[in-house]
Protein backbone atom coordinates (compact mmCIF):
# COMPACT_ATOMS: atom_id res chain seq x y z
CA UNK A 1 0.00 0.00 0.00
CA UNK A 2 1.49 3.34 -0.90
CA UNK A 3 2.38 6.14 1.72
CA UNK A 4 0.75 9.20 2.00
CA UNK A 5 3.12 12.06 1.13
CA UNK A 6 1.98 15.58 3.43
CA UNK A 7 2.27 18.62 0.62
CA UNK A 8 5.17 21.00 1.31
CA UNK A 9 4.00 24.83 2.28
CA UNK A 10 4.06 26.73 -0.62
CA UNK A 11 7.88 29.05 -0.32
CA UNK A 12 5.71 32.60 0.11
CA UNK A 13 9.43 33.91 1.19
CA UNK A 14 10.55 33.72 -2.36
CA UNK A 15 7.07 35.04 -3.48
CA UNK A 16 7.54 38.25 -1.60
CA UNK A 17 11.32 38.70 -2.13
CA UNK A 18 10.52 38.60 -5.88
CA UNK A 19 7.75 41.59 -5.09
CA UNK A 20 9.58 43.69 -3.33
CA UNK A 21 13.20 43.41 -5.59
CA UNK A 22 11.00 44.32 -8.57
CA UNK A 23 9.05 46.82 -7.25
CA UNK A 24 12.35 48.57 -5.99
CA UNK A 25 13.79 48.24 -9.27
CA UNK A 26 10.20 50.03 -10.46
CA UNK A 27 10.78 52.84 -8.61
CA UNK A 28 14.43 52.88 -9.25
CA UNK A 29 16.00 52.73 -6.37
CA UNK A 30 19.10 50.94 -4.79
CA UNK A 31 18.86 48.46 -1.80
CA UNK A 32 20.73 51.71 0.16
CA UNK A 33 18.33 54.13 -1.13
CA UNK A 34 15.41 52.25 -0.28
CA UNK A 35 17.18 51.37 3.60
CA UNK A 36 17.78 55.02 4.32
CA UNK A 37 14.24 56.25 3.09
CA UNK A 38 11.82 53.39 5.45
CA UNK A 39 14.39 53.58 7.93
CA UNK A 40 15.69 49.93 7.79
CA UNK A 41 18.89 48.72 7.15
CA UNK A 42 20.41 47.54 4.06
CA UNK A 43 21.22 44.75 5.01
CA UNK A 44 17.96 43.51 5.83
CA UNK A 45 16.71 44.67 2.70
CA UNK A 46 19.36 42.38 1.40
CA UNK A 47 18.00 39.77 3.35
CA UNK A 48 14.64 40.22 2.57
CA UNK A 49 15.22 40.43 -1.25
CA UNK A 50 17.36 37.28 -1.53
CA UNK A 51 14.72 35.31 0.60
CA UNK A 52 16.95 34.83 3.41
CA UNK A 53 14.88 37.06 5.91
CA UNK A 54 11.53 36.47 6.62
CA UNK A 55 9.89 39.60 6.60
CA UNK A 56 7.08 40.48 8.99
CA UNK A 57 3.84 42.10 8.62
CA UNK A 58 4.59 46.05 9.59
CA UNK A 59 7.87 45.53 7.71
CA UNK A 60 5.87 44.43 4.79
CA UNK A 61 3.25 47.51 4.93
CA UNK A 62 6.56 49.86 5.66
CA UNK A 63 8.07 49.16 2.69
CA UNK A 64 5.64 49.39 0.49
CA UNK A 65 4.31 53.01 1.73
CA UNK A 66 8.13 53.88 1.10
CA UNK A 67 7.24 52.60 -2.05
CA UNK A 68 4.22 54.03 -2.55
CA UNK A 69 2.64 50.51 -3.52
CA UNK A 70 -0.97 51.37 -4.53
CA UNK A 71 -3.17 49.06 -2.44
CA UNK A 72 -4.15 46.18 -4.16
CA UNK A 73 -0.47 45.33 -5.00
CA UNK A 74 0.01 45.96 -1.25
CA UNK A 75 -2.48 42.74 -0.62
CA UNK A 76 -0.55 40.87 -2.75
CA UNK A 77 2.78 41.42 -0.99
CA UNK A 78 1.26 40.15 2.09
CA UNK A 79 -0.60 37.24 0.53
CA UNK A 80 2.82 36.73 -0.87
CA UNK A 81 4.08 36.43 2.60
CA UNK A 82 1.29 34.46 3.95
CA UNK A 83 -0.53 37.21 5.57
CA UNK A 84 -3.86 37.73 4.96
CA UNK A 85 -4.54 41.23 2.87
CA UNK A 86 -5.12 43.92 4.70
CA UNK A 87 -7.47 46.87 2.10
CA UNK A 88 -11.28 46.39 1.43
CA UNK A 89 -12.52 46.52 -2.55
CA UNK A 90 -15.63 48.11 -1.50
CA UNK A 91 -17.86 48.20 -4.57
CA UNK A 92 -19.00 51.38 -4.96
CA UNK A 93 -22.57 50.83 -3.55
CA UNK A 94 -20.98 49.46 -0.27
CA UNK A 95 -22.49 51.69 2.48
CA UNK A 96 -19.41 52.24 3.66
CA UNK A 97 -18.05 54.12 0.62
CA UNK A 98 -21.24 56.38 1.09
CA UNK A 99 -19.27 59.48 2.15
CA UNK A 100 -16.90 58.97 -0.47
CA UNK A 101 -19.50 58.44 -3.18
CA UNK A 102 -20.88 61.46 -2.15
CA UNK A 103 -17.62 63.32 -2.33
CA UNK A 104 -17.28 61.80 -6.22
CA UNK A 105 -21.12 62.96 -6.67
CA UNK A 106 -20.28 66.65 -5.87
CA UNK A 107 -17.38 67.56 -7.84
CA UNK A 108 -19.19 65.94 -10.86
CA UNK A 109 -22.25 67.76 -10.52
CA UNK A 110 -20.66 70.99 -9.15
CA UNK A 111 -18.30 71.23 -11.90
CA UNK A 112 -21.34 71.50 -14.69
CA UNK A 113 -21.96 72.87 -17.30
CA UNK A 114 -18.89 71.12 -18.25
CA UNK A 115 -17.79 67.35 -18.04
CA UNK A 116 -16.26 65.27 -15.76
CA UNK A 117 -15.89 62.08 -14.99
CA UNK A 118 -14.51 59.26 -12.54
CA UNK A 119 -12.17 56.99 -13.86
CA UNK A 120 -10.41 53.63 -12.56
CA UNK A 121 -6.65 52.79 -12.82
CA UNK A 122 -7.41 50.68 -16.28
CA UNK A 123 -9.44 53.90 -17.58
CA UNK A 124 -12.91 52.39 -17.29
CA UNK A 125 -15.58 55.07 -16.63
CA UNK A 126 -17.08 54.78 -13.39
CA UNK A 127 -19.43 57.75 -13.13
CA UNK A 128 -19.90 60.76 -15.56
CA UNK A 129 -21.99 63.65 -15.32
CA UNK A 130 -24.36 65.10 -17.64
CA UNK A 131 -22.44 67.83 -19.41
CA UNK A 132 -20.00 64.47 -20.18
CA UNK A 133 -22.68 62.08 -21.39
CA UNK A 134 -24.10 65.26 -23.77
CA UNK A 135 -20.39 65.54 -24.89
CA UNK A 136 -20.46 61.92 -26.04
CA UNK A 137 -23.99 61.65 -27.56
CA UNK A 138 -22.43 64.04 -30.45
CA UNK A 139 -20.65 60.86 -31.89
CA UNK A 140 -24.08 58.90 -31.67
CA UNK A 141 -25.75 56.50 -29.66
CA UNK A 142 -23.85 53.48 -30.44
CA UNK A 143 -20.73 54.97 -29.76
CA UNK A 144 -19.75 52.65 -26.85
CA UNK A 145 -20.99 49.65 -28.57
CA UNK A 146 -18.83 50.23 -31.76
CA UNK A 147 -15.22 50.42 -29.44
CA UNK A 148 -16.64 47.58 -27.42
CA UNK A 149 -15.10 46.34 -24.33
CA UNK A 150 -17.18 45.30 -21.11
CA UNK A 151 -17.13 48.65 -19.49
CA UNK A 152 -16.67 52.12 -21.28
CA UNK A 153 -13.24 52.85 -21.20
CA UNK A 154 -11.56 56.16 -22.06
CA UNK A 155 -9.01 54.22 -24.43
CA UNK A 156 -10.62 52.70 -26.35
CA UNK A 157 -12.76 55.86 -26.63
CA UNK A 158 -9.58 57.43 -27.85
CA UNK A 159 -7.51 54.93 -29.86
CA UNK A 160 -10.11 52.23 -30.87
CA UNK A 161 -11.18 52.55 -34.99
CA UNK A 162 -14.60 52.89 -34.21
CA UNK A 163 -13.73 55.36 -31.76
CA UNK A 164 -13.85 59.31 -31.85
CA UNK A 165 -10.14 59.51 -32.99
CA UNK A 166 -11.64 61.32 -37.09
CA UNK A 167 -13.15 64.60 -35.07
CA UNK A 168 -9.56 64.87 -33.05
CA UNK A 169 -8.35 67.64 -35.09
CA UNK A 170 -4.87 67.64 -33.08
CA UNK A 171 -4.30 64.02 -32.87
CA UNK A 172 -0.71 64.12 -33.49
CA UNK A 173 -0.12 66.12 -30.46
CA UNK A 174 -2.87 64.49 -28.06
CA UNK A 175 -2.62 60.71 -29.04
CA UNK A 176 0.98 60.18 -28.18
CA UNK A 177 0.32 61.79 -24.90
CA UNK A 178 -2.45 59.82 -23.69
CA UNK A 179 -0.91 56.58 -24.94
CA UNK A 180 2.54 57.16 -23.06
CA UNK A 181 0.63 58.45 -20.16
CA UNK A 182 -1.66 55.24 -19.74
CA UNK A 183 1.84 53.49 -20.23
CA UNK A 184 3.47 54.85 -17.41
CA UNK A 185 0.44 55.15 -15.04
CA UNK A 186 -0.09 50.77 -15.99
CA UNK A 187 4.11 50.21 -15.28
CA UNK A 188 3.90 52.52 -12.25
CA UNK A 189 0.81 51.32 -10.35
CA UNK A 190 1.14 47.62 -11.66
CA UNK A 191 -1.85 47.97 -13.62
CA UNK A 192 -2.41 44.45 -15.27
CA UNK A 193 -5.46 45.87 -16.72
CA UNK A 194 -4.52 48.40 -18.63
CA UNK A 195 -1.75 46.58 -19.87
CA UNK A 196 -4.58 44.46 -21.42
CA UNK A 197 -5.93 47.22 -22.92
CA UNK A 198 -3.11 48.26 -24.54
CA UNK A 199 -1.96 45.82 -25.73
CA UNK A 200 -6.04 44.75 -27.31
CA UNK A 201 -5.68 48.52 -28.92
CA UNK A 202 -2.51 48.09 -30.39
CA UNK A 203 -2.54 46.57 -33.35
CA UNK A 204 -5.14 49.74 -34.52
CA UNK A 205 -1.99 52.30 -33.95
CA UNK A 206 0.79 54.01 -35.94
CA UNK A 207 3.91 53.63 -34.28
CA UNK A 208 5.04 56.51 -35.39
CA UNK A 209 2.74 58.64 -34.67
CA UNK A 210 2.87 57.44 -31.19
CA UNK A 211 6.32 58.09 -30.63
CA UNK A 212 6.01 61.85 -32.08
CA UNK A 213 3.97 64.43 -30.66
CA UNK A 214 3.31 67.63 -33.12
CA UNK A 215 4.42 70.94 -31.04
CA UNK A 216 3.23 69.24 -27.51
CA UNK A 217 5.81 71.66 -25.42
CA UNK A 218 4.30 75.24 -27.37
CA UNK A 219 1.73 75.11 -24.66
CA UNK A 220 1.21 75.41 -20.99
CA UNK A 221 -1.19 72.74 -21.16
CA UNK A 222 -2.18 70.81 -24.11
CA UNK A 223 -6.43 70.83 -25.01
CA UNK A 224 -8.08 68.41 -26.62
CA UNK A 225 -9.51 69.80 -30.19
CA UNK A 226 -13.00 67.87 -31.15
CA UNK A 227 -14.97 68.86 -34.07
CA UNK A 228 -18.19 67.56 -35.35
CA UNK A 229 -20.89 68.72 -37.07
CA UNK A 230 -19.38 72.00 -37.06
CA UNK A 231 -19.28 72.51 -33.49
CA UNK A 232 -15.66 72.90 -32.28
CA UNK A 233 -14.22 72.39 -28.35
CA UNK A 234 -11.12 72.71 -26.99
CA UNK A 235 -11.03 71.05 -23.34
CA UNK A 236 -7.73 70.39 -21.14
CA UNK A 237 -7.96 67.73 -17.86
CA UNK A 238 -7.44 68.64 -14.27
CA UNK A 239 -7.22 65.24 -12.08
CA UNK A 240 -7.79 64.26 -8.36
CA UNK A 241 -7.61 61.81 -6.39
CA UNK A 242 -7.97 60.56 -2.57
CA UNK A 243 -5.06 61.44 -0.86
CA UNK A 244 -5.38 59.05 2.35
CA UNK A 245 -7.24 56.47 0.83
CA UNK A 246 -7.57 52.92 2.64
CA UNK A 247 -9.62 50.96 0.43
CA UNK A 248 -8.49 49.47 -3.00
CA UNK A 249 -11.45 51.28 -4.89
CA UNK A 250 -10.93 54.98 -3.49
CA UNK A 251 -7.39 54.58 -4.13
CA UNK A 252 -7.62 53.73 -7.78
CA UNK A 253 -10.60 56.04 -8.44
CA UNK A 254 -9.67 59.40 -10.30
CA UNK A 255 -11.92 62.42 -11.26
CA UNK A 256 -11.14 63.81 -14.52
CA UNK A 257 -12.42 67.32 -14.80
CA UNK A 258 -12.64 69.02 -17.99
CA UNK A 259 -12.42 72.91 -18.38
CA UNK A 260 -12.97 74.68 -21.50
CA UNK A 261 -9.24 76.09 -22.78
CA UNK A 262 -10.89 78.61 -24.69
CA UNK A 263 -14.05 81.49 -24.86
CA UNK A 264 -15.65 79.86 -27.48
CA UNK A 265 -16.33 76.57 -25.56
CA UNK A 266 -16.63 78.22 -22.36
CA UNK A 267 -19.77 79.99 -24.06
CA UNK A 268 -20.67 76.94 -25.84
CA UNK A 269 -20.88 74.20 -22.80
CA UNK A 270 -23.03 77.20 -20.73
CA UNK A 271 -25.13 77.71 -23.70
CA UNK A 272 -25.61 74.07 -23.89
CA UNK A 273 -26.62 74.06 -20.43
Amino acid sequence: MPQATLARPQDSTGAFAHLLKSWRQKRRLSQLDLALASNVSQRHVSFLESGRAKPSRAMILQLSETLEVPLRERNDWLTAAGFAPVFKARPLDDPQMSQVMAAVNMMLTNHAPFPAIAIDRAWNIRMANAPFDMLMGMFGDDLWARVGGSQRNLMRLFFHPGGIKPYVTNWSSVAPLLWHRAGREAEALGGQEMKQVLFDLAEFQDAETLWSAEDAALVPVLPLEIEKDGARVSLFTVIATFGTAQDVTADELRIESLFPADEATETLFRAMA
